[in-house]
């Protein structure tokens, strides 16, 4: 397969990633498309884990409105520089958080901020369902651990599934995101309202 310049462009535009490093990983791959796309990917996420300690005080308060103002979306995402702040990179990539808490509506940011009840809670259930379909009491603990990376696939912003690329999750496109503004970057907090829900709760 022959380099070309559209692929170099395509992949930057994918990944985010500079022309000299797009071009690295094409001719790494041997001008296969899909193996150069993970190298900058695991690039990325290597960069991210390097520059994960490094206070963030700048960034953005992402409002995003969907469905015709049915769903609302707030997000704060945090960078190092007001300047890496104001990027275009940075910018869409915030654009895009918003966008996948409105789409997939997720309860947490990370593993840690879900509490201790939850997690009981959905431990109980998943033992109940193995019993009343009498799974052999051995292979419960392996059925819980299964329930509950699932629960905390479904809910855990970082560990969704990408809404536009199912092949990566949220926390690898951050990882592209501090790769193409070359600074740390930590989604902070969010809240995401629907129409009706309230109302719904209280009835």
């Amino acid at each position: 397969m022959e380099l070309t310049i559209e692929m170099i462009k395509q992949l930057r535009q994918e990944t985010g990633a500079g022309v000299l490093d797009c071009r690295k990983a094409l001719e790494q791959a041997e001008a296969n498309y899909g193996r150069a796309l993970g190298l900058l990917r695991e690039k990325g996420l290597q960069a991210a884990a390097r520059r994960a300690d490094r206070p963030v005080t700048q960034g953005v308060v992402e409002l995003y409105a969907h469905g015709g103002g049915r769903v609302g979306v707030m997000v704060e995402i945090n960078t190092e520089t007001d300047f890496a702040a104001r990027s275009a990179a940075f910018r869409g990539f915030a654009h895009e958080i918003a966008l996948q808490i409105a789409a997939a509506s997720p309860r947490y940011v990370r593993d840690e901020e879900i509490p201790a009840e939850a997690l009981e809670e959905e431990t109980q259930k998943a033992i109940t369902r193995a019993r009343e379909e009498n799974k052999p009491e051995k292979i419960i603990p392996r059925i819980v651990d299964g329930y509950l990376k699932k629960f905390k696939d479904n809910n855990v912003l970082l560990r969704q599934a990408y809404i536009r690329d199912d092949q990566i999750t949220v926390e690898q496109l951050l990882g592209q995101a501090m790769a193409a503004v070359g600074e740390n970057i930590k989604i902070q907090r969010f809240a995401r309202w629907e129409l009706g829900e309230t109302a719904e709760n209280e009835s």
